[in-house]
């Protein structure tokens, strides 16, 4: 019998909302911290992606889609097609620490509060409920309507962190890529994987604009 430990990921689910950069923050902070991830990419986050990064996502050479849209190798990351239903992370004996969909669409919210399992990604967040494990949804929508309010809550009531895209400006964010990082923070404290990505609140009233002034003043400096 092997004496090394079973692999356990984390699946990350990217739908088709706008917000692609979120997921991939969120997926370098899991790989920097040395986690495991199964990936799952569904139709039409595909799209966004080609909109947003002009990515052309395709299942046959994931490997190297992903390591260009990451910047960095892949190793860690195990990629199942959304079409495939018969994939590990559609069963609940497939072990997993638990789920990120990060962006989370109103389909994606939609067919997951109800069950619909339509696709790899909703099924896998739905075996994530019903085996008790962690399952963090990052929605990029706004307004929302009544319709997806009521989704959303029912996914709170199911034991989900509703975790939505809306970064956080007391940390005194210099450039866009901080205010996406405030958010893949915000869900990687969700599931208690560690990482540097923020500056955290220390209890004292414009530190961080301080540190922020101090920085570019020494680099002005040099």
């Amino acid at each position: 019998m092997s004496s090394e430990s079973p692999r356990r990921p984390w699946v990350v689910g990217v739908s088709g909302a706008s917000g692609t950069p979120y997921a991939r923050a969120v997926l370098t902070g899991l790989l920097d911290a040395g986690e495991e991830v199964d990936l799952v990419v569904s139709r039409a986050a595909r799209l966004t992606l080609i909109d947003e990064v002009g990515l052309s996502f395709r299942d046959a050479y994931w490997q190297d889609d992903l390591g260009s849209w990451l910047g960095r190798d892949t190793q860690g990351v195990r990629y199942w097609s959304a079409a495939d239903l018969g994939a590990g992370p559609a069963s609940g004996s497939y072990l997993t620490r638990g789920m990120v969909v990060v962006p989370a669409s109103t389909a994606a919210v939609a067919g997951i509060a109800i069950g619909l399992s339509k696709d790899l990604l909703q099924r896998a967040a739905d075996v994530t409920l019903k085996e008790r494990r962690p399952l963090v949804i990052v929605p990029r929508e706004t307004p929302y309507t009544r319709s997806t309010l009521q989704h959303l809550l029912t996914l709170h009531d199911a034991g989900a962190i509703l975790l939505p895209a809306s970064p956080g400006f007391y940390g005194a964010p210099q450039s866009v890529q901080q205010l996406v990082d405030f958010i893949a923070a915000k869900v990687l404290d969700a599931i208690g994987v560690e990482h540097d990505l923020i500056t955290r609140w220390s209890g004292e009233l414009g530190a961080a604009r301080r540190d922020h002034g101090d920085s570019a003043s020494a680099g002005a400096r040099k």
